[in-house]
């Protein structure tokens, strides 16, 4: 009988000596680091309506930079669902340059300057923006801390036993979105 119960605890005993706990507390800590990113980047989706609509209400003529705004709000709240960094990442590249051709179509009106509902929507979302950029370096130093701990002996056997797999980092990856946007009010809006 306790030879039984020895054979049964040795094999926990080993996994826990081989850092089984500790792949599961690193990788709960990158997933909280990235809940952290996903609940900042649908904050910043919520915000973006009532840009858009302060701005509509003053700039109806730049409807091709309010569809703009509208699809890459709908990319980031997509890829927020898929729970892919490398999506979000890149669903956020490409709503920083619709904000930004936004942000500019703004500029064009003095009315629309001095709005304080606008300059108050502009602030949040530059704080949201900040908030999007601590949460990416939280998450990526989890990810790092979790991927460097799973490739260390011995714990890559007990990464291979249990099946844990490296985690993406959030970085962008997508053709020019490390690019500035550029705009030109005399055509479409285009990036470079």
């Amino acid at each position: 009988m306790n030879r039984r119960r020895f054979a049964l605890v040795l094999p926990l005993l080993l996994l826990a000596g081989c850092g089984y706990n500790s792949i599961q507390t690193l990788d709960e800590q990158a997933n909280a680091a990235q809940g952290q990113i996903e609940v900042q980047l649908q904050r910043r989706a919520d915000l973006i309506p009532s840009l858009v609509n302060t701005v509509k209400g003053l700039a109806n003529q730049e409807l091709a930079v309010f569809g703009e705004v509208a699809r890459a709000r709908s990319g980031v709240l997509g890829a927020v669902a898929s729970k892919d960094p490398q999506q979000m990442a890149d669903a956020n590249s490409t709503l920083n340059g619709a904000l930004g051709r936004l942000i500019a179509v703004s500029e064009a009106y003095p009315q629309l300057k001095s709005d304080q509902g606008f300059l108050r929507l502009q602030d949040e979302l530059a704080g949201t923006e900040n908030r999007i950029g601590v949460a990416r370096t939280d998450y990526n130093s989890a990810v790092q801390a979790y991927n460097s701990y799973i490739r260390k002996f011995p714990t890559v056997l007990t990464a291979k036993m249990t099946g844990a797999k490296e985690r993406k980092y959030f970085e962008v990856s997508s053709p020019g979105s490390r690019e500035a946007p550029t705009v030109d009010f005399g055509k479409a809006p285009v990036t470079k």
